[in-house]
């Protein structure tokens, strides 16, 4: 058994266990990588993890987006137990998910359940960025394909927050056959006329912007956040152009109309409040 990811460094002071939400230590500091601003740890925090000199967004876990989220209590897992395996005796790949089971401190790149937000029911999946950049393997897809059946059989909205580098390459053509089997299931959702919101985190790349990540009634995104299918550096070779200043950006993306609105993190909850609200079933407007 090859222990050294057991025993591996912490590589920041939260890892260190030295930093908790709204703590009250003072002097530790983080840097903005937008601005180079000097912030405040617990003023990080208070603002959810948004420079407040800039407006950059950092990228977070799932259980901090349901903490500012869900309605106090609301949350209930589902199928937490899922995890991955080496099915194809991918060389190397036992470890890299124990040491993302480590940096995440998650089973899996999604997390799943049920939620209220300010008084919305509604089925929620959040996806991982320290969980091998919320690669999508059989597993992610089989939650989030059980979470839209599950919200589809008690019609209920799905509101969903995408971070990917795409498909797990360790698990082959079976991560690949995800995005189908997820469509499906987002398709049977919409065809009994449930609403679905996604929400589009940097970044949002490969085959979940090809798949789920793109297919919702309404398209949020935060900030910033880079979405695309492949990388810029890869489309620039492959054309032979310079792309346009900031593709893939969130902004741009607007402005082109493959988003439909952009959304601080501090504004996310009461927006989607308000349109579950509007989406809910025999709402009048």
């Amino acid at each position: 058994m090859n222990l050294m990811g057991l025993f591996r460094s912490p590589q920041n002071e939260l890892e260190k266990g030295g930093i908790k939400p709204g703590s009250e230590e003072t002097g530790i500091n983080n840097t903005c990588p937008h601005c180079g601003a000097l912030l405040p740890i617990s003023e990080q925090w208070e603002n959810l993890n948004v420079c407040t000199s800039c407006g950059y967004h950092f990228r977070i876990g799932p259980r901090e987006r349901v903490a500012y989220l869900a309605d106090e209590g609301t949350f209930e897992e589902l199928d937490a137990e899922l995890i991955s395996r080496d099915l194809l005796d991918f060389p190397g790949y036992d470890q890299k998910l124990r040491n993302a089971k480590l940096a995440s401190r998650e089973k899996e790149g999604v997390v799943c359940g049920t939620a209220e937000i300010c008084s919305e029911k509604c089925a929620l999946f959040l996806m991982d960025p320290n969980f091998m950049m919320g690669s999508m393997g059989t597993v992610v897809g089989e939650k989030i394909t059980r979470l839209f059946e599950f919200a589809t059989e008690r019609a209920l909205p799905v509101v969903g927050f995408t971070v990917s580098g795409g498909a797990r390459m360790q698990e082959g053509i079976l991560s690949l056959i995800q995005m189908a089997k997820t469509s499906g299931a987002l398709r049977r959702h919409s065809d009994a006329g449930n609403f679905y919101l996604t929400v589009l985190t940097d970044p949002t790349t490969g085959g979940v912007t090809a798949s789920f990540a793109m297919d919702g009634d309404v398209i949020m995104a935060e900030p910033g956040a880079t979405i695309g299918f492949a990388g810029a550096r890869v489309i620039e070779q492959t054309i032979r152009k310079k792309l346009p200043q900031g593709f893939q950006k969130a902004e741009f993306l607007l402005e082109h109309g493959f988003v439909d609105l952009i959304v601080p993190r501090p504004e996310q909850k009461k927006t989607i409040a308000r349109l579950l609200r509007l989406h809910r079933r025999g709402a009048s407007i």
